[in-house]
């Protein structure tokens, strides 16, 4: 009963972690950093999109991955991953002055997803062959 116990605060945590994650990305995407220093690096944007999702769709998949057929759920927070970058470009556009959407945001955005999704794919793999 403990270890049950265990799995459902590592779950709830999982979650919260996944729900802050979230809410990080949107305010750092629609809120205006004026004062902030800029970097030099070329296209450091794209990369901040990229790890974003990165961090977003092996966050979601372990706070909703439930034993089913990985492959599904990797789908399934793909394109959350994907829906939700989408989203945040759209608000961009409508909702701030100071931003604006970027189709190569949204190809940034799914970069990110796409390598996590193969991240996870991958260790799930290694796991099922080393249990062997």
């Amino acid at each position: 009963m403990k270890i049950i116990k265990t799995l459902l605060a590592l779950k709830k945590l999982l979650l919260a972690l996944a729900v802050f994650w979230t809410l990080v990305i949107a305010v750092l995407c629609l809120v205006s950093f004026r004062e902030m220093p800029t970097v030099s690096l070329k296209s450091a944007d794209k990369y901040v999109h990229t790890t974003f999702h990165f961090v977003f769709t092996i966050l979601w998949f372990f706070a909703l991955y439930q034993n089913t057929a990985i492959k599904k759920s990797l789908a399934r927070v793909f394109l959350l991953s994907f829906g939700y970058g989408i989203l945040i470009e759209i608000l961009q556009s409508t909702f701030t002055q100071t931003r604006k959407a970027d189709v190569y945001d949204v190809f940034a955005n799914a970069t990110g997803a796409v390598l996590a999704i193969l991240v996870l794919y991958f260790y799930d793999n290694y796991l099922k062959r080393k249990a062997l």
